[in-house]
């Protein structure tokens, strides 16, 4: 089978390789995928640059997410889910090989049945973003009636949780860099657009909301949206933040202020999230997916062979939407 590899940290050009390699076999409680379409996400090129970590295996195929069809099941595993459509959640956390392959094994959990009316490529597009912004947007109770505000709403994450806020019933308002990222957000769902450097944000939060503020915000920058986020927050709202810009960012709160408006903060690393709370998230996701109103932004489309190309075009941060790869 036709793999992507690396095996020393570094530029995705310097460090991405193909090769063949050996069809894996599924052990007990694992299922052996045919991967149809792998997608790209920031911790793919945090974990191949050496974001908070080392090399932990090798050789590591990388990326989590991922879409394809059952083949092939292991021991305990129910032989009637092979032909079954999944995607793939978290393929390569605490393993060596991701999706970036034309076969993966996975525990059976990390491959989860995909609606036959759901494309691979929206497949390939859920795992990271849909559970991270699942986790930050309900974690703290519903959401009908309620009032969010989310950041970044033409990145992946930020898209996922408008598409799940307004699914949920509540009244989105999103932050983005540009015209084009509005647009997205609009396409989503959003119910109202700002601008994070020409808009006041407070000012108009606060009057959308009859001064009452947002119940929740879901941050991709808490640290420059801090004295944003607190001024747009109703009494005991929630502020979720998902990223970091490196791993030794901190973080200063103004306490009286947040103490005044009774702030809950919640951080969410999607990795170490309570596997109760993936399972309730994977739940929702399919639910929605299975009623065809979770459409999110795919961005750009690549073969295996154009990997370091994929990578680029993530880093770059020029592209819009999910970055897939073709396999």
């Amino acid at each position: 089978m036709k793999i992507a590899y690396y095996e020393k940290l570094g530029h995705a050009t310097d460090v991405l390789k193909i090769a063949k390699g050996k069809r894996p076999k599924p052990g007990a409680g694992e299922v052996l995928v045919r991967v149809k379409v792998s997608g790209l996400n920031q911790t793919d090129i945090k974990a191949r640059t050496g974001f908070s970590t080392g090399l932990p295996f090798p050789r590591i195929i990388p990326h989590q997410d991922g879409a394809g069809i059952i083949e092939e099941v292991g021991e305990g595993t129910n032989i009637n889910r092979i032909g079954e459509r999944v995607w793939i959640y978290e393929a390569q956390f605490g393993r060596a090989e991701g999706t970036a392959a034309e076969y993966i094994v996975v525990p059976c959990k990390n491959a989860v049945y995909l609606p036959d009316n759901v494309s691979f490529e929206i497949g390939a597009s859920l795992g990271i973003p849909a559970l991270t912004a699942y986790c930050c947007l309900f974690a703290d109770g519903e959401l009908d009636g309620r009032k969010v505000l989310i950041h970044g709403g033409g990145g992946v994450v930020g898209n996922a949780a408008i598409l799940l806020a307004k699914s949920a019933g509540a009244w989105v308002a999103t932050t983005v860099l540009n015209v084009e990222q509005g647009k997205v957000a609009k396409d989503a769902g959003a119910d109202l657009v700002l601008h994070r450097f020409d808009d006041d944000i407070v000012e108009i939060i606060t009057k959308e909301t009859n001064s009452k503020g947002v119940d929740r915000i879901v941050d991709v920058s808490l640290v420059s949206n801090l004295d944003v986020n607190i001024a747009c927050l109703s009494q005991g709202g929630v502020i979720s933040a998902y990223a970091t810009p490196d791993a030794d960012t901190a973080v200063v709160i103004p306490l009286l202020k947040a103490m005044k408006r009774g702030c809950v903060f919640r951080f969410v690393y999607i990795y170490h999230v309570m596997e109760k709370e993936k399972l309730k998230a994977i739940s929702e996701v399919n639910r929605i997916l299975s009623l065809g109103s979770y459409s999110p932004k795919i961005g750009k489309k690549f073969k295996l062979e154009n990997i370091a190309e994929a990578h680029e075009a993530l880093e770059s941060g020029k592209i819009i939407g999910k970055i897939l790869l073709t396999i």
